[in-house]
């Protein structure tokens, strides 16, 4: 029988997860040069790395208080990921986006790349969750 506290946990991890994996796509059909469009860019990866944050230290204390340890800290290893990661990616946005304002023609290229750096690294998470669901819902025996 499922853990439900736990089951609970992981739908709250999949929520931020499951929203850049589908909103962020739409981004590949717009170009990057328009300022309101990478603006809103900018404004998705802010929320999905602040709820992912907030939705890892929420199922790191619900994997720990049920005594899922080991679980708890890789969940915890997202948490931390995402408050690391946040940082980083808006740092180099913004400053793609500074660079793409005064005229450099190669910010365009970066800001793609980031972006479909940040789909990524969205895409590994959720794999890794999803193909972990069987491990750490099912109570241990």
């Amino acid at each position: 029988m499922p853990d439900p506290v736990l089951l609970f946990a992981t739908v709250i991890l999949l929520l931020p997860m499951g929203y850049c994996l589908l909103a962020a796509p739409a981004f590949l059909l717009v170009r990057l040069d328009i300022p309101p469009v990478t603006q809103l860019l900018r404004g998705l990866f802010n929320a999905y790395f602040v709820l992912l944050a907030i939705a890892g230290v929420i199922g790191t204390v619900a994997f720990a208080v049920e005594g899922r340890l080991v679980a708890a800290v890789g969940v915890g290893v997202i948490a931390a990921f995402a408050v690391l990661a946040r940082r980083w990616f808006l740092r180099r946005m913004d400053a793609d986006l500074d660079a793409r304002d005064a005229g450099d023609p190669d910010a365009v290229r970066r800001l793609r790349r980031l972006h479909w750096g940040g789909m990524l690294c969205n895409a590994v998470e959720l794999v890794t969750i999803v193909s972990s669901i069987p491990y750490i819902v099912v109570a241990p025996a």
